[in-house]
């Protein structure tokens, strides 16, 4: 290529990482984030609006007011409502796994373990918490049925979780050995997140278990076999 006053212009091979690529990528961190608090905010108002109303039936409409966007800029987003309510599913699962992290701390695995059944099972009565884990209960069911790999998508970081802790249990020798670790932590998850959804949909009215403590020992009992009053010690020999 030739310049304007006829020396030749040497074209060099484009570096790694060029000024464009750079510049393009500045602009897709900056989008991707402007997009990640845009959804953000109409899952956090949908939250708030179930917490709120206990049920599921808002429109996208109402949604929009209260989040105070349009529905242009919603439908940029999400498909449609479904679309909202398993981001929210998604969420409030990879925030309870969190909040679970946080609260064990330094626990051995049965303490963590016995720290996830007292945050699944320890919101009761009226309050804002379980009046969202009740409606998501309901779409837990109906998801499962209509969606089963979009549920286990949802739920997968609660089971990433669940068995990394009953992995590191077998291999400190305070759980059962006759059963391998993966087929104790799909159990141990069936049974928690199941009586969960029972609970919420109202299960304590003909029996069911509702109780934490007496959640996590029959938990416990499954995991090391066999029952101990003491719920945070490890099984004798």
């Amino acid at each position: 290529m030739a310049r304007s006053d006829g020396e030749a212009i040497e074209i060099r091979d484009a570096p790694d990482a060029s000024w464009q690529d750079r510049a393009l990528e500045r602009s897709l961190k900056a989008a991707r984030a402007k997009a990640v608090s845009r959804s953000r905010r109409y899952i956090v108002t949908a939250a708030q609006m179930l917490q709120e109303s206990g049920r599921t039936d808002f429109t996208v409409h109402e949604l929009v007011q209260r989040s105070r966007t349009s529905l242009r800029s919603f439908y940029q987003y999400f498909a449609n409502k479904e679309e909202l309510l398993l981001a929210l599913l998604e969420e409030t699962i990879a925030d309870s796994v969190a909040q679970w992290r946080r609260e064990a701390g330094d626990e051995d695995a049965l303490g963590g373990l016995r720290v996830l059944v007292h945050r699944i099972h320890g919101s009761t009565g009226d309050d804002p918490w379980n009046r969202l884990n009740r409606v998501l209960a309901l779409y837990h069911a109906g998801l499962a049925r209509q969606r089963p790999e979009a549920y286990l998508g949802a739920l997968s970081p609660l089971v990433a979780v669940v068995r990394e802790q009953v992995e590191r249990g077998a291999e400190q020798g305070l759980l059962r050995s006759d059963l391998p670790p993966r087929q104790l932590a799909a159990v141990f998850v069936e049974l928690v997140v199941g009586a969960a959804v029972l609970n919420a949909l109202g299960a304590p009215r003909f029996g069911g278990v509702s109780d934490p403590d007496r959640m996590w020992e029959f938990c416990r009992a499954g995991l090391v076999g066999t029952a101990s009053a003491d719920p945070g010690t490890a099984p004798g020999p």
